[in-house]
């Protein structure tokens, strides 16, 4: 595998990644139960935001700068924002129960996303 092929999967060595992947798992099977009126309602805009975190870890493989990928991280830190509020909407609805395992998830989730932000401006200002 040469250099450019490797800087282009990175990001799917990432935990933080594939962490981010299963909670896209688990928020389609959670939305599968919601009615059918939120079909283009709570249920596109939760799997939209759940689907943007990944996503934008992503995004990472294509650019250059860490910068950039700092960029990235924090709108996959506001997707996952979003994605707690549509949660805690789902619930209030009563459409779900209990979010304490997508909780802890996402509490998992948020604090590596932070932690990389935070290496990675600690690497920048060592440079």
């Amino acid at each position: 595998m040469g250099v450019e092929e490797s800087k282009h999967k990175f990001h799917v060595d990432l935990l933080v990644y594939q962490k981010s992947m299963d909670l896209v798992d688990e928020i389609y099977k959670i939305s599968k139960t919601f009615p059918d009126d939120e079909k283009f309602g709570l249920i596109n805009q939760m799997r939209r935001a759940s689907v943007s975190i990944p996503s934008n870890i992503a995004e990472e493989a294509g650019r250059r700068s860490k910068k950039e990928f700092i960029q990235f991280l924090f709108i996959a830190l506001g997707s996952l924002n979003e994605l707690q509020t549509q949660l805690q909407i789902a619930q209030r609805l009563k459409y779900i129960s209990d979010t304490t395992i997508l909780s802890d998830l996402m509490i998992y989730i948020r604090r590596m996303l932070l932690k990389l932000i935070q290496n990675l401006e600690n690497n920048i200002t060592k440079e």
